[in-house]
C-alpha cells in the first residue's frame, strides 16, 4: 500500500519536491565550489616543503661565519617555500590521472574530487608568480631565476617526462630537489660557491637510495600505472644492489665536506655516525626484499638527512660559540 500511496501523491507535494531536489543540487554545486583550506594546504605537499625549505635555511646560515641577515633570509625561506608548494601543486594536476589509479595516492584532493583542476592550475600558477617575485625584489634575481629553474625542473621535465621515460628518472631529476642549500646559499650571498655544491652533491646522491626504498615498497602501484620506477622495469633485487651501492657513495661524498675543511671533527663523526645507519640498512635491504623494511630504509633516510644537515649547522657554529666563552 505504501508503493501505491506514493504513485498517487498530490502535485502540490511532487512541486515541493521537486523544488527540494533542486535545492539540493544547488547546494551540491555551492560545496564542491567552495575549496577548503585543508586542500590547498593538501596540495603543497608540506612535508615535502618543510624538508626543502629546511635544507634551503641551512645553506643560508653555512653561506656567512656569522649570522646571515634576517629580513633576507626571511624573504628567501618565504620565497623559496613558496615555489616549493606551485612545484608540488603542479604535480597533483599533472599527476591526477595516475594518482586516481594508485591505492596510496586516490585520497589526494583531485582523485577525490576535492578541487577542481583549473582550480589546482590557478593556485600554483598564483604561488609561483609570488614566490618570483618576492625572490626578485627582496632577494637577489639569482636565487629567483635558479629557483625558477628548480620548479620547472621538478613540475616539468621530472613530472612530465623524465618520471614516464626511464628507470633513471629519480636520479636525473634528482637535480631539482638538491637545489634548495644552493639557492639559501645564493640568496645572502648573491653567488653560488663550491661549498654549495657540495651540498647539492650530497642531496643529489641521497636522493636515489631513499626514493627507491620507497618505490620498493610501492612497485606494484607504480606498475599499475606504468610509471618504470627501477624496481618495475628492473626487479627488486637489482634495486636492492643500487640502494647499497648509492648509499656506499653517499657515506663518501658526505666525507666532503670535512676533506675540503668546510666543516670540521663533529660533522665528521656526524657523518661517519649517520652514514653507517644508512649502510646497514641498506646492507639489510639488500639480504631480503621486505616492504616493511623498504619502508623502514625510507624513513631512515629522511632521519638521516635532517641529522646531516643539522650537523653542518652545529659545527659550522661550534667555533662561534667556543669564541664567546673565551
Amino acid at each position: 500500500m505504501l508503493g501505491i500511496e506514493r504513485q498517487v501523491a498530490e502535485p502540490a507535494d511532487i512541486v515541493n519536491e521537486d523544488r527540494s531536489e533542486t535545492m539540493n543540487s544547488t547546494t551540491d554545486i555551492e560545496s564542491t565550489n567552495a575549496v577548503s583550506w585543508r586542500t590547498y594546504l593538501a596540495l603543497c605537499k608540506l612535508k615535502v616543503v618543510g624538508h626543502i625549505v629546511f635544507t634551503a635555511v641551512i645553506g643560508m646560515f653555512l653561506a656567512v661565519p656569522g649570522l646571515p641577515p634576517l629580513a633576507v633570509s626571511l624573504w628567501a625561506t618565504l620565497g623559496i617555500g613558496l615555489a616549493a608548494a606551485s612545484a608540488a601543486a603542479l604535480n597533483h594536476f599533472l599527476d591526477r590521472r595516475a594518482d586516481a589509479e594508485m591505492a596510496r595516492t586516490q585520497n589526494r584532493p583531485l582523485p577525490s574530487g576535492h578541487v577542481q583542476p583549473s582550480q589546482v592550475v590557478t593556485f600554483a600558477v598564483t604561488l609561483g608568480v609570488l614566490s618570483m617575485a618576492i625572490l626578485t625584489v627582496f632577494v637577489n634575481p639569482l636565487t629567483a631565476f635558479l629557483t625558477f629553474l628548480s620548479l620547472i625542473g621538478y613540475a616539468f621535465v621530472y613530472t612530465v617526462y623524465l618520471k614516464r621515460a626511464t628507470p633513471q628518472n629519480i636520479v636525473i631529476g634528482g637535480a631539482a630537489g638538491a637545489a634548495p642549500p644552493v639557492l639559501g646559499w645564493c640568496a645572502v650571498t648573491g653567488g653560488v660557491h663550491p661549498y654549495a655544491l657540495l651540498l647539492f652533491l650530497l642531496i643529489f646522491t641521497w636522493t636515489p637510495p631513499h626514493f627507491w626504498a620507497y618505490a620498493i615498497a610501492k612497485r606494484d602501484d607504480y606498475a599499475k600505472v606504468n610509471i618504470p620506477m627501477l624496481p618495475v622495469t628492473h626487479g627488486v633485487e637489482i634495486t636492492q644492489l643500487h640502494i647499497l651501492l648509492y648509499t656506499i657513495l653517499l657515506l663518501i661524498v658526505s666525507l666532503f665536506p670535512y676533506l675540503t675543511g668546510m666543516s670540521g671533527f663533529l660533522y665528521l663523526g656526524a657523518a661517519v655516525g649517520l652514514g653507517g645507519g644508512f649502510l646497514y640498512y641498506a646492507v639489510r635491504l639488500k639480504k631480503e626484499a621486505d616492504n616493511k623494511l623498504a619502508m623502514t630504509t625510507f624513513g631512515y633516510s629522511l632521519v638521516y638527512l635532517v641529522g646531516i644537515f643539522s650537523a653542518l649547522l652545529i659545527d659550522h657554529y661550534v667555533p662561534l660559540i667556543a669564541d664567546l666563552f673565551r
